[in-house]
């Protein structure tokens, strides 16, 4: 969006570089928005490790401003020969996180920490540049449109990297500044690809190769602090750049690093989170409603039937086979208006279709073996609890809940026969509705158009 220049301050005799629009008088009215933008938050930040700003002007209705002028390299260029030893990476990056946390403290967010934009001078100190992409932590996002992707994508965090998935914060700062590590200690950024729509598809779906596995040489502690900032949930990253700071620091000191002690909190939020296929049920959410509304007619259905004495079993095939089948078509099909079909999804169809082939199976084992009409119900607690557990490993860890909620139907339904279908139908269309509802508010609020 801009152009540095190294130039002279004729006033006060000193070289500076002088940042002006590409464009200039040709941009567009948003460039230069964001451009002073850009001036306005580095020039509130003062930290002895972000380049600073030292006047914001115009000449002849062109904005630009003066900062500091950095002799030395980048650490870009430093990165091009190779990555760097653990110590130098570690002495590096905690400066700079410590000048990500005192942008934060301010209320600005950088969203394009990258090596080219850490500037290092000839005694080896690292400096925070471009702000180019900043924001207000507290600002509207008036400049950035619904579904935007701002960023540079092998150091976009998920959140910023999918454009229409809630607010970006400073945990998308701590994982850029991870991004960064990750390639001081490998030589290459955690995601890369031909494309940058292919690089985002890897950034969104799949998790980074161990550091350890692409150079041996990296140090244990450093490979911890450098996934941990790269977790795709936020809430399993540092918390703060500052953290991450500290970690940096106690592994120069020797001392241990939090990144390798497990709290149980950690443990539980890594167990009970969301994995990053979630957001794909985004896609499910409204449809997910109306499964659960779904299956109290079919098990509510099937009670009735079992209360008015219905021992024939073709009703109950009949209602489970065609009628279940029949839901499963409009459903598919309403999934597929909603626009593409990604390889999760299929997944998880194919495990919601297996579910249907064990219910019916249930009928024939029942048959074969000359029992009663739904003598073996239970059963039905014990393989859709199987199917929650595969979801859970898959999508989210809400999916354990579910499922220790269903094996525990298995119970009641055993010991109260009558009433074990429509229990069951109801235990699974509340689990269902409410996943279905969480992710169909999530996605309105996705859609909902920024404030202009």
């Amino acid at each position: 969006m801009g152009v540095v220049y190294r130039a002279r301050q004729v006033g006060l005799g000193r070289i500076v570089a002088l940042k002006r629009l590409l464009r200039g008088e040709a941009a567009a009215s948003e460039d230069v928005a964001r451009f002073r933008a850009e001036a306005e938050a580095a020039a509130r930040l003062d930290h002895p490790h972000i380049v600073p700003v030292f006047n914001v002007a115009e000449h002849a209705g062109e904005p630009y401003f003066l900062m500091k002028f950095v002799a030395g390299t980048t650490l870009a260029r430093r990165l091009a020969e190779g990555p760097l030893p653990p110590i130098e990476a570690a002495r590096l990056l905690a400066p700079v996180a410590r000048a990500i946390q005192h942008a934060h403290e301010h209320g600005v967010l950088h969203r394009d920490l990258k090596p080219s934009n850490i500037l290092i001078d000839p005694d080896g100190h690292p400096y925070v540049g471009d702000f180019g992409l900043a924001k207000r932590i507290d600002a509207d996002a008036s400049l950035t449109q619904t579904g935007a992707i701002l960023g540079t994508p092998s150091y976009m965090a998920p959140e910023q990297a999918a454009g229409s998935r809630g607010p970006v914060g400073p945990a998308a700062d701590v994982y850029a500044l991870g991004a960064i590590l990750y390639q001081m200690l490998t030589g290459r950024p955690p995601f890369q690809a031909a494309s940058p729509i292919d690089t985002i598809r890897l950034v969104l779906e799949q998790d980074p190769v161990p550091p350890r596995a692409l150079n041996p040489r990296v140090d244990p502690d450093l490979e911890m602090i450098a996934l941990k900032c790269l977790q795709k949930p936020i809430e399993l990253r540092y918390p703060s750049a500052a953290a991450l700071a500290d970690d940096l620091e106690a592994y120069l000191d020797g001392r241990p690093v939090s990144a390798r002690s497990a709290s149980l909190r950690a443990l539980a939020l890594r167990l009970m989170g969301e994995t990053h296929h979630a957001p794909i049920l985004e896609n499910w959410g409204g449809l997910w409603i109306a499964h659960s509304l779904a299956l109290i007619v079919f098990f509510g259905l099937t009670s009735l039937m079992l209360w008015r004495g219905v021992s024939a079993r073709w009703p109950y095939v009949l209602l489970f086979t065609v009628g279940l089948g029949a839901w499963a078509a409009v459903f598919w099909r309403l999934r597929r208006r909603g626009g593409p079909i990604t390889f999760v999804e299929r997944q998880i169809a194919h495990v919601w279709g297996s579910g249907v082939i064990a219910l019916n199976l249930i009928f024939l084992v029942e048959w074969l073996l000359g029992l009663p009409v739904l003598m073996l119900a239970p059963m039905l607690a014990v393989t859709n609890g199987m199917l929650f557990l595969i979801k859970a490993g898959i999508l989210s860890g809400v999916f354990y809940l579910y499922a220790a909620a269903t094996f525990l139907t298995l119970i009641p339904m055993a010991l109260f026969p009558r009433a074990g279908p429509l229990l069951f139908g109801l235990v699974s269309a509340v689990c269902f509705f409410a996943t279905g509802l969480k992710y169909h508010l999530r996605r309105r609020r996705a859609l909902r158009p920024n404030p202009m």
